[in-house]
């Protein structure tokens, strides 16, 4: 199914009946509203003693797994140029696991995959405006970086998540069936983006040894050390099969926007995030179904 809706996006976008202004529009529309009220969904479950335990497991696992990506993208990519660097150390520490990573993990592992799965990118978005941030700015400012955290609205989704399935409390009447409504539109119109996003993508212009080797690191090697380690813990399935899934994410396209923002080769960051999110659809699909 999240197949056919990326295709259903791909010829949207090709035969014009989507433009560059409605995609972006669109874009936002699923970051800023539809996947936090997914998420809110997400949480209306029943709390238990398991679930923290999962909780606390994955965000520790995810918290390991974001160190090694700093160390990895600061020692593999010496040899390039100095822009070059910044960008591939950037995309290796910040992979597309938000915007790509919820619906597919809600598509194989269900609610609870989706549930989990919005706490394993807790450090990620932490990481994105802070370390992520500071390979192209040179510097951090707490400050700025504070703000962009406790005010993304994925993250305040995950606080108000957790409050709701804690205490039991119920989202007021009619309030409850807007939230599950729009979140219910996360998988379709995510989907649909990508696929807009991937009918840009000229073949041609886009190859690149250094990429494809960033994108073999992305997509291959990190995940597979990520199921090595996870293999000899003690995981349920569900936890297991979400943090190699969402290790096996391509670049995040925060990539390219930093990139021209800094001035630091944006056309190369351009490539790294369309071909690796290009590979990343048969990469997924073969992890998915080794993971379930």
């Amino acid at each position: 199914m999240m197949f056919a809706l990326i295709i259903t996006g791909l010829i949207l976008k090709k035969v014009g009946v989507v433009g560059k202004e409605v995609q972006k529009g669109m874009t936002n529309l699923v970051i800023d509203l539809i996947l936090p009220c997914n998420i809110i969904y997400s949480f209306m479950i029943k709390f238990s003693s398991k679930i923290a335990q999962d909780f606390v497991v994955i965000l520790v696992i995810s918290i390991l797994i974001q160190v090694f990506c700093v160390i990895l993208g600061g020692v593999l990519y010496n040899k390039c140029s100095v822009k070059r660097k910044k960008c591939l150390r950037y995309a290796t520490i910040c992979s597309n696991a938000g915007f790509l990573g919820n619906p597919i993990a809600q598509g194989v592992f269900g609610m609870m995959g989706l549930t989990l799965a919005s706490i394993y990118l807790i450090p990620q978005r932490i990481m994105m405006w802070s370390s992520g941030l500071a390979v192209f700015s040179g510097s951090s400012d707490k400050m700025k970086t504070l703000k962009k955290v406790v005010t993304h609205p994925c993250i305040l989704a995950c606080v108000l998540g957790i409050i709701l399935m804690v205490t039991g409390l119920p989202l007021p009447l009619g309030l409850d069936g807007a939230v599950t409504a729009v979140g219910n539109c996360n998988t379709a119109m995510s989907m649909m983006v990508i696929g807009m996003i991937l009918a840009d993508i000229d073949l041609k212009d886009f190859w690149d040894w250094t990429v494809v080797k960033y994108t073999v690191h992305r997509l291959v090697v990190i995940p597979v050390v990520v199921y090595i380690i996870c293999s000899f813990l003690p995981l349920n399935k569900t936890v297991l099969g979400l943090c190699v899934l969402l290790a096996a994410m391509p670049a995040g396209a925060t990539t390219s926007i930093l990139a021209e923002k800094y001035q630091v080769d944006s056309p190369f960051a351009t490539k790294m995030v369309i071909f690796s999110t290009l590979l990343s659809l048969p990469t997924i699909c073969l992890w998915s179904i080794f993971l379930q």
